[in-house]
């Protein structure tokens, strides 16, 4: 009975090795996502950094995100006003890894908005998981300037 076990498993882990091997050659090939997939450092982009100032655009330019890409985004508030970032649709179509602030790690399991109260960085990093277009947007806000539009392809 032990013997079948163990070839049971034996049988269940050689395909296991064969996709690990192919995991190899796709490193080496130059592969975006290697061993740690979507984690890993050739999937990762920086973004532009967002500014949060009174009477200031938030964003440069409107931003596209790939689907399954890694992305960090920070976020700089000079302390001229208090102000938010809002983007509840944005927040629910990307997983976030991580948010930093000021050297402490957050992993939220859920975000609607940021709120400086006064001057501060913070950085999100996450993946970009639902297509569509969102945004994230000064509450209470009518300009576009106020907020930044992302789409995620």
């Amino acid at each position: 009975m032990k013997k079948a076990i163990l070839i049971g498993l034996m049988a269940l882990a050689l395909p296991m090795s064969a996709m690990a091997d192919n995991d190899d050659d796709d490193a080496k090939a130059g592969s975006k996502a290697g061993l740690a997939g979507l984690l890993s450092k050739g999937n990762r982009e920086k973004l532009p950094k967002l500014t949060l100032s009174a009477g200031q655009p938030v964003s440069k330019e409107a931003l596209k995100l790939k689907s399954g890409k890694y992305y960090t985004m920070e976020i700089k508030a000079d302390g001229s006003q208090e102000l938010a970032l809002e983007g509840a649709g944005f927040f629910r179509a990307i997983w976030v890894n991580e948010i930093v602030i000021e050297g402490i790690e957050i992993r939220p399991l859920g975000v609607d908005s940021l709120e400086f109260d006064e001057a501060g960085e913070a950085e999100i990093s996450f993946i970009a998981i639902k297509p569509g277009s969102y945004y994230l947007k000064v509450p209470g806000s009518k300009g576009d300037s106020q907020q930044v539009s992302i789409t995620i392809e």
